[in-house]
C-alpha cells in the first residue's frame, strides 16, 4: 500500500458466506502516482488471479476520497462440512 498511496493506514474487513470469502481494503490517502517497481501487473494481475479461482476483484477511487479494492473469492468446503 505504501508504494501506491499516501495513506499510512488501511481498513481490511473480511466477510464470510458459505463457500465465499469477501475482502475489502480501504485507504484514505491520495494515490502517489509512483510506480511500484518489481515485475507484477498490479490490479490487472490481481483480477486475473482472482478470476482463475472463480472470484472477482473490483478496484478504484472511492467517491469520498481514498481507494478501495473489493475481492470475492470462492473456496471449497472442508471434508467436515461435506458430511
Amino acid at each position: 500500500m505504501i508504494r501506491h498511496s499516501g495513506s499510512r493506514t488501511a481498513r481490511v474487513p473480511l466477510t464470510y458466506a458459505p463457500r465465499r470469502l469477501g475482502l475489502r481494503i480501504d485507504d484514505d490517502g491520495p494515490a502517489t502516482g509512483a510506480q511500484a517497481g518489481g515485475s507484477g501487473n498490479g490490479l490487472a494481475g490481481m483480477r486475473e488471479r482472482a478470476a482463475a479461482l472463480g472470484g472477482a476483484i473490483a478496484a478504484g477511487p472511492r467517491p469520498d476520497g481514498g481507494f478501495r479494492v473489493d475481492a470475492t473469492l470462492p473456496f471449497a468446503a472442508t471434508p467436515k462440512e461435506r458430511s
